[in-house]
Parts: C-alpha cells; sequence; structure tokens
C-alpha cells in the first residue's frame, strides 16, 4: 500500500475514493473499504482513501476530542490488510479548514488525487463551516455513491460504539463492532523500572493521547507471549499525566527496549487503583497476574 503525506501536487493515478477518519477501521469502514475495491477493479481504478491527521475535532477542540482508538500507524496497517490501495494522510490544519468546499473538490479530489467515483455516508460534510454536503458532490462530473449505515447483529456499527464497548470494559462487544481485537501498538521505552523491582518489570508505552479504555487487563502480545497489562496514571506512585501502557510478559525478561510491540487486550480484570504503599501495590500485582494466567489456562 502507498501510503502520502501533507500536500499532493499532481496525481498519481485515477481513483475509486472514501473519506473519513476511519478511527479503529471496524466492520462499517470495512464495508466502505470493500465497497471501493470492488468499485476499483471493476473500472480498473486505484482503491484509495482520504483521512486526516489530526482529527478534526481533535483540532478544532482538543480538550473535548474523543479518545482514539487506533494510532495512526494501527490505522494504516488495518487499511493495509483490507486491501487498500493507496491511503493519503491530509494535514488537518488552519489551512485545510479553512479551504472552501469547491477549493477541497478542486484541489484534493480532482487535481491531487483524480477521483473518478467517491463513496461517502449520507451525512457527509465538508469544506469551511461544512458547507459541501452529498448534494454538493453529486453535481461533480465523477461519480458519487452513498454508503448507508451498516449494522451487525443489530447494533449500528460506529467509532463512538466502539469506543463506548472499551470505556465500560466491554471488550466482547469492542471486538464484535470492530471484526478484530482491540489493539494498541507503541514503542518500548525506558521507565522508571519500578516494576522490577516489585519482581514483575514491565514493558512501557508512551501513549501520546489518552486511550479509551483504562485499567488492568488480560493481553496477548504479538510475537512475545501472554501476560498482564495496565494503562493509567499510576496513583500510587511515580503519577503521570498521560495514561501509561505498561506490559508484564509472563516467561520472558529480555530487553524489549526500543522494539514495537502490538498489545493485544483479551479482558478486563478490574479498574486502576491507589495503594497505600509498594507492598500492596506489589500484592495487587500478583494478584493481577495470577487471574490472568488461570484465564489463559481457561481458554487455551
Amino acid at each position: 500500500m502507498v501510503v502520502t503525506h501533507g500536500s499532493l501536487q499532481r496525481a498519481r493515478g485515477r481513483c475509486a475514493l472514501t473519506i473519513g477518519n476511519f478511527d479503529g477501521v471496524h466492520r462499517g469502514h470495512r464495508a466502505l473499504v470493500d465497497r471501493v475495491i470492488a468499485k476499483a477493479r471493476q473500472s480498473n481504478l486505484t482503491a484509495c482513501v482520504l483521512t486526516f491527521e489530526p482529527h478534526p475535532r481533535e483540532y478544532f477542540n482538543p480538550a473535548a476530542a474523543p479518545a482514539r482508538i487506533t494510532r495512526l500507524r494501527d490505522k494504516l496497517e488495518l487499511l493495509a490488510e483490507a486491501g487498500v490501495a493507496h491511503v493519503h494522510v491530509a494535514r488537518f490544519d488552519a489551512a485545510f479548514a479553512a479551504q472552501s468546499a469547491e477549493q477541497f473538490i478542486q484541489g484534493i479530489l480532482v487535481e491531487a488525487l483524480d477521483t473518478r467515483w467517491l463513496l461517502v455516508g449520507r451525512d457527509f460534510r465538508f469544506g469551511a463551516r461544512r458547507a459541501g454536503d452529498f448534494a454538493t458532490l453529486q453535481e461533480r462530473a465523477f461519480g458519487v455513491e452513498a454508503m448507508p449505515d451498516v449494522e451487525f447483529d443489530g447494533e449500528r456499527v460506529s467509532s463512538s460504539a466502539v469506543r463506548a464497548a472499551l470505556a465500560a470494559g466491554d471488550l466482547r462487544s469492542a471486538e464484535r463492532l470492530l471484526g478484530h481485537a482491540y489493539t494498541i501498538s507503541g514503542r518500548v521505552a525506558h521507565g522508571a523500572k519500578l516494576g522490577r523491582g516489585l519482581g514483575f518489570p514491565t514493558a512501557n508505552i508512551v501513549l501520546r493521547r489518552p486511550p479509551p479504555i483504562a485499567g488492568i487487563y488480560v493481553v496477548q502480545v504479538d510475537g512475545w507471549g501472554r501476560g498482564v497489562a495496565s494503562v493509567g496514571r499510576r496513583p500510587t506512585i511515580n503519577p503521570v499525566a498521560i495514561p501509561l501502557l505498561e506490559v508484564h510478559l509472563f516467561d520472558h525478561d529480555a530487553d524489549l527496549y526500543g522494539e514495537h510491540l502490538r498489545v493485544r487486550f483479551l479482558e478486563k480484570l478490574r479498574d486502576e487503583e491507589k495503594y497505600d504503599g509498594l507492598a500492596a501495590l506489589q500484592a495487587a500485582i500478583a494478584r493481577d497476574a495470577r487471574q490472568a494466567r488461570e484465564y489463559f489456562l481457561k481458554h487455551g
């Protein structure tokens, strides 16, 4: 898959395109992508996705923006797995937000991406002050199609529904809507080595933004094995402003600094708590590890 960023100066080829944030790349997003890929094959076009970084709501109102389900790297990997040929990541900044609907159509869709067919949701809005809509797009020469809502097990699939399930600790519902296990990936950074001192060394992944989950979880780390993880602010000692992902891997003590880990969340054990001293914290971590091992004994 080809990934381009920032400003596109000229089209790389005629494309069948869909537009969106694609946070989580859930079943609804996959339905969009599958339709675009089918149309691209039918019409000898390139299957393309236009997405944004940061999320427009993060740009306009960072404090009220929803938690991200997927980091950008994870989103791109999921889109590649779905079969997308080209993703353009548009930098959403003041200049981008100020474009009129016509400038967006002509500059981005026509000149930069050479769009010949476009699939969007019926309520898609674009351009400064959200002036452009589906009817605006229908006036153009390229074909435009509206994608209906996607339901799974009788529930409308949306990023908001996935976030709500994750926030409630309902990983099974989140996985049903996503169509895949919820994951967080990132590079292991040096920490205070508190976990090692307590007998439970952890691989620490710094999160740039608060995720939609918090607490203690049973996890599987691709390529490295099973374990237990904490997503939180470490209220007992060395608290942090933005939640940190700390993973304790069972039966594994290799140096993971600098490694890129993909952590799959399988079961929530409990919420994060503040303990009265290191001894109480150590006992709680031991209970968590024991419960996680019991989970794997039951589920294989």
